[in-house]
């Protein structure tokens, strides 16, 4: 029987490789996405293992410290306790000091500034090019700095202090660093040496003290002696503890990436499941004379069934080898994307490609698991071959040419309803993250129901594409799609789950965009914003009336945001307009209430806020020791908790502020709009941090964020899609093969080779739309139902199907089946009559 089993694999290995293909491709996904887990966790450990390493004990305020102690820091003093201290080889503080960078374009940018470590060994960045700073007038900036703000060793950096003044420094170097609080907060980089630093930021606030053991102290004796010296209301540790608490943190992170690119990978798993259950089935059902003359020899139920498996077991074997290849490759291009998505990074994206023994054993595991499961269905209704099958000729049984049967219905009615049940509980759910995701996961119940049913709708959606048909190959190529109802489900499902997961995100993106777009024209009735893009840096009163000058300007209304502390709301944070442009270039929506001449000391709170903590208009309520009077309640979460005049606004913070994040700017009516604009830059471009913003602009970086997600879920599912129409190729080479007479028959009746091949495509093309169109329209209506989920009271999600989008996907979906149906219609065509004819 063996050798039996090997003749076979020899002379089908043609037909078995594209089937290894579409399991090599989910096994490439699943290895690669374990691989890219690895090696995020590689690089964080390297990451985080700079920013402590050479650290045997860190210093930071406790965690009860109240929010005061929080924002200045830890006092210089303790630095000096700490480097006294027994046992203390060196200690250096990490402070957090931000200060605004002037790039090469002139404009003002955020600028993370720390001071170098007089101990050597406490640097967490790595020279790259140069050397440190030493003289006061003297900077190194990290490798992406030097990239986004176009400047290199030798040149000149400007940094502004907080009264605008320059400070000019000479870099002298680049490095590159880890992970740290420091370096993930978005800012460019720059380091200057301790007495460079207290020319710009003279006030000092440490984060963290860090400190090396001299030789023979253990790292829990330093902090021991740490703790004595520095007293209560702080928190010392190890470096090994602070090691571990951060990789803890990060861990999660890591995790949840995983755990997402892996739901992406069973996508794929189950789409290749598909295509090589399809695969098994039709090869059987080409195999019935062999598998009977296999019987008349003597051959067991038990033998053909095992060698049907055992078909499978190499298949898949070969397959994983493949796929744990290809996916290092899968894992090498995730990293590359994401980094770019990531910023400019240039070189420093460091490819890494560990590969364990889990990875391996999972690659092999997952791609024989799949595939042999995949095949025990076909292999069991192998045994189901009577030896008296071998003298007749039998194209389809009546299995195969069934829709389904009363089980298989009864079952996907069942599921459907616990779909249902689970969709309506979901919609429930007041709060978003739970509600959608009961509601995605009913979504998958109700797509297992559809796929179920598949043999039931795939012939009405064919008769339906079929009408549209004219001429003989593509009424031909109807036929053949919907002769084998069972056969034509499984090989539009694979593509069909796919485009119903493209399509569900797409539509729901598409929503998000257009609830987005909404909110902007309804949120920004100005026509312009002029706003600062250093936070240290606020725009100045000064400035705010030279702009009231610039021609055509009929209005200029400042924005204050305040951080306040309130007994009755958790966070008592305020924002502040003129008390004439609340209501006209301010219009949240109104729940109850009126903001037409709202006073000072009354506020619009905020209707969450208000519903909270018991509030409502009418009631008081104390600000940072100021009492307001709520007049209305507001749906916009934009502001806060609430919206007050300026003044207001004014009096709840204990100290005048030094200007404005933000002033909208009004044109009057019939003013052109390319003029205006070009007056408003000439007015900024006398401010290094101001920048112009209009609405249209707002809309525009919204919807390129959501594109970027957009193109990174196309990206993943597209894997997916690429190996359902894999499956679809498979489908028709295998359904060339089986249909050898037929094809002579037809040419002997006179159809062309021409006709033949197109014959073909177009039954190619049926299967692929019949897959499209059925998850575009489960898609569109998954996407609805978490629309609806996600949307509540205060924020309503506008539904939004786009149809440009969903249209480029159904095309690319037809041209794919186009090429997916070139080979087999080519070598259909090449097929001699005669030969074809003389097939028994």
């Amino acid at each position: 029987m063996l050798k039996t089993i090997l003749a076979g694999l020899r002379a089908r290995t043609a037909r078995l490789v594209l089937s290894s293909i579409a399991i090599a491709l989910g096994v490439a996904f699943v290895t690669g996405t374990l691989v890219l887990g690895d090696a995020v966790e590689a690089q964080t450990r390297d990451n985080f293992a700079r920013s402590a390493r050479n650290v045997d004990a860190a210093v930071h305020l406790a965690d009860n410290s109240d929010s005061t102690v929080m924002r200045n820091g830890i006092p210089a003093d303790v630095l000096q306790k700490v480097r006294s201290t027994q046992g203390v080889a060196g200690a250096d503080s990490r402070e957090f000091a931000s200060a605004a960078l002037l790039g090469s374009d002139g404009k003002a940018r955020n600028a993370a500034v720390q001071p170098l470590p007089t101990t050597e060994k406490l640097r967490d960045f790595n020279l790259k090019d140069g050397k440190f700073p030493v003289k006061a007038d003297e900077a190194a900036i990290d490798v992406k700095t030097a990239q986004t703000a176009k400047l290199k060793v030798g040149d000149k950096l400007k940094l502004l202090d907080e009264n605008n003044a320059e400070h000019s420094f000479t870099i002298v170097g680049t490095y590159q660093q880890g992970a740290s609080s420091m370096s993930m907060s978005g800012s460019d980089h720059v380091v200057v040496s301790p007495e460079g630093l207290r020319t710009v930021i003279p006030d000092q606030r440490i984060y963290e003290i860090v400190a090396v053991a001299k030789d023979g102290v253990t790292q829990q004796q330093l902090v021991d002696n740490i703790n004595k010296a520095v007293g209560a209301g702080y928190k010392v540790q190890t470096g090994e503890q602070l090691t571990q608490e951060t990789l803890a943190q990060v861990g999660d992170a890591a995790g949840e990436i995983r755990t997402f690119l892996l739901a992406f990978a069973a996508i794929s798993l189950i789409v290749a499941g598909m295509v090589i259950y399809n695969t098994f089935t039709i090869l059987v059902a080409q195999r019935t004379k062999e598998l009977a003359l296999l019987r008349c020899v003597g051959a067991e139920r038990g033998q053909v069934f095992r060698s049907v498996l055992a078909e499978a077991v190499f298949m898949g074997l070969a397959a994983s080898v493949l796929g744990i290849l290809g996916g290092l490759g899968v894992s090498a291009g995730l990293q590359a994307l994401v980094g770019s998505v990531g910023g400019p990074s240039g070189d420093d994206v460091e490819i890494r490609l560990p590969i364990s023994w889990v990875t391996i054993a999972a690659g092999f595991g997952v791609g024989v698991v799949v595939t042999v499961l995949s095949a025990v269905l076909p292999a069991r209704r192998a045994t189901k071959v009577a030896p008296v099958a071998a003298l007749r000729s039998q194209p389809d049984s009546h299995d195969d040419v069934a829709r389904t049967g009363k089980v298989r219905i009864i079952i996907a009615t069942l599921i459907a309803l616990i779909g249902g049940t689970a969709v309506y509980f979901g919609l429930q759910q007041e709060k978003e993250e739970p509600a959608m995701f009961i509601t995605g996961g009913a979504t998958m119940v109700l797509l297992l129901a559809v796929l179920l049913l598949g043999p039931l709708y795939v012939p009405l959606v064919n008769r339906l594409f079929g009408k549209a048909l004219r001429g003989v190959p593509a009424k031909l190529a109807s036929a053949n799609a919907g002769r084998n109802p069972k056969r034509t489900a499984a090989t539009t499902a694979a593509l069909m789950i796919g485009v119903t997961i493209v399509a569900m995100v797409t539509v729901v993106a598409g929503s998000g965009r257009q609830t987005m777009n909404e909110q902007v024209d309804k949120r920004f009735p100005a026509d312009y914003e002029v706003s600062s893009n250093v936070y240290s840096q606020p725009l100045t009163q000064k400035f705010a009336d030279e702009l009231t000058k610039v021609r055509n300007v009929a209005k200029v209304a400042p924005e204050l945001q305040v951080f306040g502390e309130s007994d009755k709301l958790k966070y008592g944070d305020v924002t502040g307009y003129p008390s004439d442009a609340i209501g006209s270039l301010v219009r949240p929506e109104v729940a109850s209430g009126t903001l037409t001449g709202l006073k000072d000391g009354e506020i619009a709170l905020r209707e969450r806020d208000a519903k909270d903590s018991g509030l409502s208009i009418g009631s008081s309520l104390k600000i940072n020791d100021k009492d307001f009077k709520v007049v209305a309640l507001i749906k916009d979460n934009s502001y806060g908790a609430g919206l007050v005049t300026l003044a207001s606004a004014q009096s709840v913070l204990k100290e005048a502020p030094k200007g404005y994040q933000k002033l909208l700017v009004k044109l009057a009516p019939g003013t052109d709009i390319t003029a205006a604009r070009a007056d408003l830059e000439r007015a900024i471009a006398t401010s290094p941090v101001a920048v112009l913003n209009s609405a249209a602009e707002t809309k525009a970086e919204l919807n390129s964020q959501i594109d970027q997600v957009l193109l990174f879920i196309w990206a993943l599912v597209g894997l997916a899609l690429i190996i359902a129409l894999f499956g679809i190729a498979n489908t028709l080479t295998l359904s060339v093969l089986e249909r050898t007479r037929e094809s002579a028959l037809l040419r002997a009746l006179g159809l062309t080779r021409g006709q033949l091949r197109q014959m073909l495509v177009v039954e190619s093309i049926l299967m692929a739309l019949i897959g499209a169109v059925v998850g575009v329209v489960l898609g569109a209506g998954f996407g609805w139902l978490l629309v609806e989920a996600i949307s509540n009271a205060e924020f309503q999600i506008s539904f939004s199907v786009p149809f440009g989008q969903i249209g480029i996907m159904l095309g690319l979906a037809v041209v794919a089946a186009v090429i997916a149906a070139a080979l087999p219609a080519r070598r259909a065509a090449k097929n001699s009559v005669v030969a074809g004819m003389a097939e028994a």
